[in-house]
Parts: structure tokens; C-alpha cells; sequence
């Protein structure tokens, strides 16, 4: 099987150039003569702006049914089951990759993964390059979108109230297409999210005092995918003891909009992956484990500016879901109505800013 990499520059007054319609390439063999290496440039009005794209496979356009879903990824080497349960979903179209750091890294991942018409990827590195329109329209082609790791702020600094920001809601909420992200991908996939516009915060930074300057939060103002509503998630989480910031995150959500009565969380751990289909109905591939929070009943009793975090209400406060990778996919279970059968829930509180279990 051959690979043919495409270096594309583009330039914000060029409009999409047009594509011929293609069936999928048989046995995803591309002609290398259909191949080539193109500079598109012109001006703009305050200079110019220039997009470098890597593309993967057949050039041409092609329209298969797709499935919506998402893809939740918690960082670390990648869930290969997670990847190609997203691809399967593009009914063999192109995939687009977007990120604001590195190269091509996944094109020939991807492409050699499953049955896909092409994999291309777009350095979308400033808010200029979010403007452009020929970037808005590569990604409304796609078939299935995923959305690398790096920092999740220049996500929400260069992407959001742009067009690439409405071209993601248009996959999702318009052409019904799987959604993915990785750590800083996952992070702006809820409908809150941690910017780490100040940074990064750890768990003892935030319990202490959930109004610290690093825990900047975002909410109903970006992506916001369907089944995540009130859903703010989390990458690399006990690899990093994540559940004490993350739960911070869900008192602050709760604190600061009070018509919040139920506020919920996703966390992940590296090598592990939550794919979410269009209806709700979730499955978790990889070798560690994903943790699903709500909260009880109310919201914390106490989410102070220079105060520690309490959320104890009778050591009951989160009630959460800890549900293993697998290879295949493990237990079926419903985010749209929180459901989970099989598992024995267990619960989080949290007492003078120090996180507690209760196995109860």
C-alpha cells in the first residue's frame, strides 16, 4: 500500500479550489501521478495569512453516509480500537485532523488503520488561520474529525468565534460525524471545559482554593457536543491525580451558575478512550480505566474565593462510575440518561479541600 503525502500552503482571499467527485480508491490505492506538491498564496487585507496542510491519500472529494458519535481519548499513546471505531464511522471518507502544534503524524496512522479515502491534516496555529475560509471548508468536508493533543488554550484562543469553531458544530450538529480529541482534543469537547488560559492546575491547587487564578473555566460558549451537556471532562487522570481538580472544576460549574442542578464529569486515563455514539450509548476501549461523576444531590456547601472546597453532604457528594478499558470495547452504557448497569457506583466527597473516598 502506498502513502502519498501532500504539503498544501493556503492563503486567506483563496476560495476553496474545486474537487472532482471520486468513489473511494480500490483497495486504497492511490495513483501517485494524482499527487503533487502545491504553494496557493494571495493577499489579504492586512497581509497575508498561510495554512500548511498535509494530505494523505486521494485528493478527490467523496461523500459516504456517515455516524455521528465522539471519540474521548484521555492522552498517551493512542487507543488503536478507539481510532478505527472512529474511522469505520466515516463510511470510508476523508478524515481531517486538526491541531495547532506538530506535522502529519497521524495521516499515515490513520490511512493505514481502516478503509478511508484520504487523512489530512491542518496546522491551524493563530486566529488569522482560523479565519480562513478554505480551512472552515476542508473541515466541513470531512467525513470524521479529530482533534490532536497539545494546549487546549491555543484551541480556545485561536479557534473559538471563528469559522473553524462553527465548522466543527456543523460536523457534529448538522452532517452527523464522529468528533474525536485527545487530552487538550478531549478538553474542549464538553460543554464546559478547563481552559488553561493561566496554565495548568493540580488537584492541590485547586481544592484548597477552587477560585485560584490557574482554575479558568469555560462554559456553553464553545463546542458543546450533544450527550455532554453540564459535562466538563478530564485527560490523563490518575496518572496525574486529576479527580481533585476535576471535581473542584464540577463545584465551580455548580457555584458560579445556579441553574445548574446536576453537573457532571468525564474522566479519562492515558491509553484509554470513551467513543460515544450518536444516541448516547458509550463503550470503553483501551488498557486503563474511565470514570464518570455526578453529583448527589445539591452542590457543594462550601466554593469560596481564598477558601478550601467543601462537598461532603454525608460523605455522598459525587457519585461516580469506574468502568475498565478493553480491547473490544467494555460494557455498554448511556450517557444520555447517566445509566450504567453492572457497575457498582461508589462515591467522592470532599472535606477542607483534602479529596475522600467512600466505597459506599
Amino acid at each position: 500500500m502506498k502513502h502519498i503525502s501532500i504539503l498544501i500552503f493556503l492563503t486567506i482571499t483563496i476560495a476553496t479550489s474545486s474537487c472532482s467527485k471520486s468513489s473511494i480508491a480500490k483497495k486504497n490505492k492511490i495513483n501517485p501521478e494524482n499527487s503533487s506538491i502545491a504553494e496557493i498564496k494571495g493577499a489579504a487585507s492586512k497581509g497575508t495569512a498561510t495554512a500548511t496542510t498535509y494530505l494523505t491519500g486521494d485528493a478527490g472529494d467523496v461523500t459516504p453516509s456517515t455516524s455521528g458519535g465522539l471519540v474521548l481519548m484521555g492522552g498517551g499513546t493512542d487507543v488503536d480500537a478507539a481510532i478505527k471505531w472512529m474511522l469505520e464511522r466515516s463510511g470510508g471518507g476523508d478524515i481531517v485532523v486538526i491541531r495547532s502544534t506538530g506535522t502529519n503524524g497521524y495521516n499515515k496512522y490513520m490511512y493505514n488503520l481502516a478503509r478511508v479515502n484520504s487523512v489530512e491534516t491542518i496546522v491551524i496555529d493563530s486566529r488569522e488561520k482560523a479565519n480562513l475560509s478554505i480551512v472552515a471548508e476542508k473541515i466541513i468536508k470531512a467525513e470524521a474529525l479529530f482533534i490532536a493533543g497539545g494546549d487546549q488554550w491555543n484551541y480556545v484562543n485561536y479557534w473559538k468565534d471563528t469559522p473553524v469553531e462553527e465548522a466543527i458544530k456543523y460536523l457534529i450538529n448538522t452532517k452527523n460525524v464522529t468528533v474525536g480529541g485527545t487530552s487538550a482534543g478531549l478538553a474542549i469537547l464538553g460543554s464546559h471545559y478547563f481552559s488553561a488560559q493561566n496554565g495548568t492546575v493540580t488537584s492541590e491547587q485547586a481544592l484548597p482554593n477552587p477560585y485560584n487564578t490557574l482554575v479558568q473555566i469555560g462554559g456553553n460558549d464553545f463546542i458543546n457536543a450533544p450527550n455532554m451537556v453540564n459535562t466538563i471532562t478530564d485527560s490523563h487522570y490518575t496518572q496525574r491525580t486529576r479527580q481533585g481538580r476535576h471535581i473542584a472544576m464540577m463545584a465551580r460549574m455548580m457555584k458560579d451558575n445556579s441553574t445548574i442542578t446536576t453537573v457532571k464529569g468525564i474522566g479519562i486515563d492515558e491509553q484509554t478512550a470513551v467513543c460515544i455514539d450518536g444516541i448516547g450509548i458509550g463503550k470503553v476501549f483501551g488498557i486503563n480505566d474511565a470514570y464518570f461523576l455526578k453529583n448527589e444531590s445539591s452542590g457543594p456547601e462550601t466554593c469560596l474565593s481564598g477558601n478550601p472546597l467543601i462537598w461532603n453532604l454525608n460523605s455522598h457528594a459525587i457519585q461516580a462510575y469506574k468502568i475498565k478499558g478493553t480491547s473490544t470495547g467494555s460494557l455498554n452504557f448511556d450517557v444520555k440518561n447517566w445509566s450504567f448497569s453492572g457497575v457498582t457506583p461508589f462515591h467522592y466527597y470532599v472535606t477542607n479541600g483534602i479529596l475522600n473516598t467512600n466505597p459506599n
